[in-house]
């Protein structure tokens, strides 16, 4: 690769993330042919403008209004985390009938963790990959919502998919987010996403998020719910336990798995 300008190497260095998810720095140096140093003083750069979040030894896109990562992406980020996730979250079920298991990564493997359960539920879903993990089991009956396809997450959307899920009353919700602030709540890049997730919180009795500590102090472009409308935030260990606390003092007990 020829010698790059630092505007072309920060590109470069985002492409890269968008499309692979978090990544170590010695990689980036590597694919990009400069010293570790140059790409961590690169990433210090593109963080100051809010594109991504440093990270021990890497970096992670920040997802915002024009752009989200796919599930290819998602699948290979923080996966032991969201394994624990994941279990901690079927664990939380408690007498749950019905539930509604929306879109994401985190969400397939809730649906793999619920087929080994051997619950008896009805899932309301708004994930093809979590509906395919779910038809494995003969315990549980799988409803999914139609709409349009939403090709990096495998999603329906748009009045289809809200206009169906209005028709259920349903004793869980568990819901992803892109970001989850104090102040501003839980936020995705998309308004049609947000009208799904939105959706499903007026018709559930009871609201659960679920999502990796990456998720915390980050905002997108469309809020969809409150830190107060939730029961329980499911994470993992590498949201601080003082973090932990000052979310907790808005009422939902905080599970770090």
């Amino acid at each position: 690769m020829g010698q790059l300008t630092g505007d072309e190497r920060r590109r470069l260095i985002l492409e890269t993330l968008r499309s692979a998810g978090h990544t170590p720095a010695t990689r980036l140096a590597e694919n990009l042919g400069v010293a570790p140093e140059t790409v961590r003083r690169d990433l210090t750069t593109l963080e100051g403008h809010g594109l991504v979040r440093r990270t021990h030894g890497g970096a992670y896109p920040v997802e915002g209004a024009a752009f989200e990562t796919n599930l290819a992406a998602r699948s290979n980020a923080w996966v032991a985390e969201k394994q624990r996730i994941a279990a901690a979250t079927v664990e939380h079920l408690g007498p749950t009938e019905s539930l509604f298991l929306d879109e994401g990564y985190t969400q397939q493997l809730i649906a793999e963790e619920l087929v080994r359960s051997g619950r008896v539920l009805t899932v309301v879903t708004a994930s093809l990959p979590a509906a395919a993990a779910l038809a494995a089991s003969p315990t549980i009956e799988v409803v999914i919502l139609g709409g349009r396809l939403r090709p990096g997450t495998l999603a329906p959307v748009d009045h289809w998919t809200t206009s169906m899920l209005e028709q259920f009353v349903i004793d869980l919700a568990i819901l992803g987010a892109n970001g989850i602030t104090r102040d501003k709540g839980l936020t995705v890049p998309n308004g049609a996403v947000a009208a799904v997730k939105s959706t499903a919180l007026q018709v559930a009795r009871r609201k659960v998020f679920v999502g990796a500590h990456h998720k915390f102090g980050i905002t997108s472009f469309c809020r969809f719910a409150q830190v107060t409308d939730f029961e329980a935030l499911i994470t993992d260990t590498g949201l601080p336990s003082s973090e932990a606390h000052r979310y907790a003092a808005l009422g939902p007990q905080v599970i770090r798995a």
